[in-house]
């Protein structure tokens, strides 16, 4: 070993000496004087253990402190995770009510579709809106239909597609019912009378709390409104069609005296003759040419024994001369339905009845209410039968 090198231990001993130099501790008890010896090497000892005491303290403490920070950061990215997760399930559940209040539309629309074609057609599954049958693909794209419902579904494309299929059927609905409507309106102008003034003078009883329509704003809105008018137009013709007393009041087939200019059967002077006589014996069934409700049961001057008939949108007819009564004021009658029999009461020259329609108050021609054509009457009979059926299915 070199000099330096024993020179420098040397000094390492020395000042281990110097810091750590054997200790005496005497303890004085009883009388007795004790001491205890601690050796250098003892004391060396105790600092090692010390120090490796304190060293490990130290790293438990960071240890931990890193731990803390670790936990930290995984409980932020649970967190932020977790935020993540709740944004997400909230789009979705936006997604899903967006999708089931879509469904909810298209459900409430293809009911109210459904509800307008019952009501204002009434036809049997098979038929198109002019009665006529359906065969093939088109039976069953009806049937189809008027009885789609919609579920709840995963995806909007289904609803989408009904949606487009509900628009397609509005269309075509509206075609055929302002087809039906135009039809009836020709029918009405075929007796003299202008449809649209009957609609503009006709007092229609309808009423409510408003309720908006819960849809979205502009989808499909037009095409229902439309399709609502389109109903209510061929509603009010068809039932003004028959509300047109176009049926025989009486089972005889020919005129005694006609409308407008004549002599007056007394006294031979010109006169206006407001109505048509139909000669007949004595006790002939009057029938109501119209649907509609006895208004007047009684007598009037020049008229004798009298009933009078409303049919609606102003229009009334008169059976005069009669020689009793079947009718009552009140009572609701249908086209041929008996409401008197025939007579000679009043101004009159032997048994026959007096017919009269009026117009507002106005007498005017019978005839051509009583010579309607053979289509004429087929829409009629088509707006009749369509009634039966929609009061028959409730």
């Amino acid at each position: 070993m070199s000099h330096q090198k024993k020179k420098g231990l040397a000094g390492l001993h020395d000042r281990l000496n110097a810091l750590c130099p054997e200790r005496e501790i005497f303890l004085r008890s009883g009388g007795q004087v004790k001491f205890i010896r601690i050796s250098r090497r003892a004391q060396l000892a105790a600092a090692g253990l010390v120090s490796a005491a304190l060293i490990g303290w130290a790293g438990a403490t960071v240890s931990m402190m890193a731990g803390n920070a670790s936990v930290a950061q995984e409980r932020a990215a649970l967190a932020a995770q977790g935020q993540s997760v709740a944004k997400a399930a909230g789009k979705v559940a936006d997604y899903r009510k967006s999708v089931e209040d879509l469904a909810q539309d298209l459900e409430a629309r293809q009911d109210f579709m459904d509800d307008l074609y019952k009501t204002h057609f009434g036809a049997e599954e098979g038929k198109d809106a002019a009665g006529a049958d359906l065969v093939g693909p088109a039976k069953d794209e009806q049937k189809g239909r008027l009885t789609a419902k919609i579920s709840m579904a995963p995806e909007a494309a289904p609803l989408v597609r009904l949606e487009q299929r509900q628009r397609r059927f509005a269309l075509l609905l509206t075609h055929a019912v302002e087809r039906r409507a135009d039809k009836a309106a020709a029918a009405i102008r075929s007796f003299g009378l202008n449809p649209d003034a009957l609609a503009r003078s006709a007092a229609r009883a309808q009423g409510g709390p408003f309720v908006p329509w819960k849809g979205e704003k502009g989808a499909m809105t037009n095409e229902l409104e439309n399709l609502a008018d389109a109903m209510s137009r061929m509603e009010f013709l068809e039932r003004s069609l028959l509300t047109i007393p176009s049926g025989r009041p009486t089972g005889s087939p020919m005129l005694t005296s006609s409308y407008g200019y004549r002599r007056d059967p007394f006294n031979g002077h010109a006169a206006f003759h407001a109505g048509l006589d139909f000669p007949g014996r004595y006790g002939q069934p009057i029938n109501a040419a119209a649907d509609g409700k006895v208004s007047y049961v009684g007598q009037r001057q020049g008229y004798g024994n009298v009933v009078e008939v409303e049919h609606g949108n102003g229009i009334m007819t008169r059976y005069a001369h009669l020689s009793g009564f079947a009718s009552h004021v009140g009572e609701k009658v249908a086209r041929g339905d008996t409401i008197g029999r025939m007579g000679s009461t009043g101004r009159s020259t032997g048994t026959h009845l007096h017919f009269e329609v009026r117009l507002n108050g106005q007498a005017v021609n019978p005839r051509p209410f009583l010579e309607a054509r053979k289509d004429v009457l087929q829409v009629q009979q088509v707006a009749t039968a369509r009634f039966a059926d929609v009061g028959h299915r409730g």
